[in-house]
């Protein structure tokens, strides 16, 4: 029936999605995030999958997942076979695509960054391999004046002539105006929209750049999904985990999304160093950002120049007026690990910003050297770093889920993603 759709996915679809195909559609009962990554996660413990629920043995299946969703509602949901033949036969017209967290053409990105808080269900037209490429993401408000735009413009040049890719959200103002700057200096975007997917991919001005491959558009929402301030509040994160490093150009203070996703990444997600635009005019968002950890926007002019935003010095992370213990000296992160300050070492009136950000290179660094089982020591010795040092990074992967110990062989080894969970 659906032969590009794997059992795993047209289940996750049928629990998860609202399935429009038509101009009147019915939204059902179907799962929130947080009610899939229950049922996700039972499912893992029961040592059963999605495909599961839609097998011989679905009924089996169903009632020992009750505790979690309500047994009428399973079988509501996937009983919409038919409903879901529909929709995917629409989006196929489309040229629109549709992976699962089941799927292995799902984002890596996606999966190692955000784990079990990545979106079920992504739908997209245009070559995924772009969401792989990593990339500069810009965000600002949709009202701004025509200085800015142009000033955004200039960025999404800047962007391509380093060959980096943009990745925004793809609304209007800010978001549009990078992504166009990067497209017409022949570089490549990737946009991630909270509404509206099928509309977009349609344009025509889109269809070549998406069929050409400068462009990727993608979702976590339906096709046909009209727009809603929460989903735009959601898929903010997904820029920040498909990015390598991100510039707010403008933000409202205290509301908006480009305010909420910001503070989300700085106060919590910490994937990629944030960037605010120095505004002379002055802007309160933009300064609140700056206290919260945010960095300077240093103006790069050429390839060189942005290159180096992905990878700032660590003295450019601590906040005016905070000091390192004394004889300890700022170096940049790209120096080797053991000739920085562990974050260990400093002092309680640094922000969190400075340990958090060098921990994201050191989460990077081990999940790259981790791919094979490794002791700590010789961990230690390929970070050149003490073994007390190591064995507190690791400990915190650990914690966090990312890195496991493995007995046979002994050591710690990168702990695979959850294939639906």
């Amino acid at each position: 029936m659906m032969l590009n759709l794997s059992p795993n996915t047209q289940a996750i679809l049928m629990l998860t999605a609202p399935l429009i195909a038509g101009r009147n559609p019915v939204t059902p009962d179907i799962l929130s995030p947080s009610e899939y990554k229950r049922l996700a996660r039972h499912l893992r413990e029961i040592q059963k999958q999605p495909a599961d629920l839609v097998s011989t043995d679905a009924a089996e299946v169903i009632r020992a997942c009750i505790s979690v969703i309500e047994e009428g509602r399973l079988h509501r949901l996937l009983a919409r076979g038919f409903l879901l033949s529909q929709a995917y036969e629409r989006w196929q017209t489309r040229a629109i695509w549709v992976v699962s967290r089941a799927d292995s053409e799902y984002p890596a990105r996606l999966k190692e960054r955000l784990r079990e808080n990545a979106p079920a269900v992504l739908y997209g037209c245009g070559d995924r391999h772009l969401l792989e490429y990593g990339g500069l993401a810009v965000v600002g408000s949709r009202h701004v004046d025509d200085a800015l735009v142009d000033y955004t413009l200039l960025i999404g040049q800047t962007a391509a002539r380093a060959g980096r890719m943009l990745v925004s959200g793809g609304a209007k103002g800010i978001d549009q105006a990078a992504m166009r700057g990067a497209l017409e200096a022949g570089g490549r975007a990737c946009g991630v929209l909270a509404d509206s997917l099928e509309r977009t991919a349609m344009n025509r001005e889109n269809r070549n750049l998406l069929l050409d491959g400068q462009l990727v558009l993608i979702s976590p929402y339906d096709p046909g999904a009209g727009f809603n301030v929460g989903n735009a509040m959601q898929r903010n994160k997904l820029v920040y985990a498909l990015s390598d490093a991100a510039l707010v150009v403008s933000s409202d203070l205290d509301k908006g999304g480009t305010w909420a996703g910001a503070v989300e990444q700085l106060d919590k997600l910490h994937l990629v160093p944030v960037y605010v635009r120095s505004a002379r005019e002055g802007s309160p968002g933009l300064d609140a950002l700056q206290k919260k950890g945010a960095l300077v926007w240093p103006e790069p002019q050429d390839a060189e120049g942005l290159d180096a935003v992905f990878n700032p010095p660590l003295s450019t992370l601590i906040q005016p007026g905070l000091t390192l213990p004394e004889g300890k000296a700022q170096e940049p992160v790209g120096q080797t690990v053991a000739e920085n300050p562990p974050a260990a070492e400093l002092t309680s009136d640094v922000a969190t910003s400075p340990s958090e950000l060098l921990f994201v290179a050191v989460r990077r660094a081990m999940q790259e050297l981790l791919k094979t089982p490794m002791k700590d020591s010789e961990i230690a010795a390929e970070l050149n770093v003490t073994p007390a040092q190591t064995k507190a990074w690791l400990q915190r992967l650990v914690d966090e889920d990312v890195v496991q110990r493995s007995k046979k062989p002994v050591g710690y080894v990168v702990k695979q993603p959850n294939l639906f969970g």
